[in-house]
């Protein structure tokens, strides 16, 4: 267990020490106020199409970094480790999840290129500090994330589909949400869509395909932004020989406060 710190920033870098020891929880919630990442690792002759697919697809792919090949380390957190720093990863072969781990440095090649996407994360401390209430946090769990209908811009070998995550939050609160999320756009900025999930080609908001779901309370209405998992449902589509990602819901926590870069 953790008690957020007057210093984000030297919360999570114990946040990332934990994790490197071995501790698995989602980051929700953790370092509030300080950038989170989403991560994706390629071989590097996949890299230039994912770079391509995150020009093309800005909302659920704002980029923040691109490793070297073979490097590990981001000039976003001083003394991180991408292969260790995270509380969970995903080890893909040929579009398939086929084992979670809490390192990933057995995985890690010389041609490994990391990708570093803002996550949603980013702003909840901004929605709790103008007063609009972030449900997932307040129920001690994962956001709620759900496959959609809506295709990516397509880049060389890598297509797929959006991937949104869902807060509910009271219906006159949804104008500030949308102004307050905004103004971090590497945290994907505004929400692509808020009320009947059925628009988004989502069928029942309590069986999410990512994370845990989120109750409604009284007077209540879903809204979703674009997710960093959506490069994982690209994996599944575009079938790469080889890949690590993030596992939902864990992502890397960066030194970076919100806005500042």
């Amino acid at each position: 267990m953790h008690t957020p710190s007057n210093d984000p920033v030297a919360e999570a870098r114990a946040a990332r020490q934990r994790y490197r020891a071995g501790e698995v929880r989602t980051t929700s919630g953790v370092a509030p106020g300080v950038t989170q990442a989403n991560l994706v690792v390629l071989p590097a002759d996949w890299a230039f199409d994912m770079l391509l697919l995150a020009h093309r697809n800005p909302a659920p792919m704002p980029l923040l970094d691109v490793t070297d090949p073979g490097d590990p380390t981001t000039s976003w957190a001083e003394g991180a480790d991408l292969r260790t720093d995270l509380p969970a990863y995903r080890i893909w072969r040929d579009g398939r999840v086929v084992e979670e781990v809490p390192d990933a440095a057995d995985h890690w090649t010389d041609d490994a290129v990391a990708f570093l996407f803002g996550c949603s994360f980013g702003f909840e401390a901004a929605l709790q500090g103008a007063g609009v209430p972030v449900r997932n946090i307040e129920q001690g769990r994962n956001v709620a994330m759900y496959r959609t209908h809506r295709p990516l811009v397509p880049a060389g070998r890598l297509h797929g589909e959006l991937v949104v995550s869902m807060r509910p939050m009271p219906v006159g609160l949804v104008p500030l949400a949308s102004t307050t999320s905004a103004a971090v756009p590497l945290a994907h900025g505004s929400p692509v869509h808020a009320g009947d999930p059925a628009g988004l080609g989502i069928g029942d908001l309590g069986r999410p395909d990512f994370g845990e779901a989120t109750e409604l309370e009284p007077g209540d209405v879903p809204v979703f932004w674009a997710c960093g998992v959506t490069p994982q449902v690209v994996l599944e589509a575009s079938r790469p020989p080889w890949a690590i990602t993030h596992a939902p819901g864990h992502m890397f926590v960066t030194d970076v406060l919100d806005g500042r870069r």
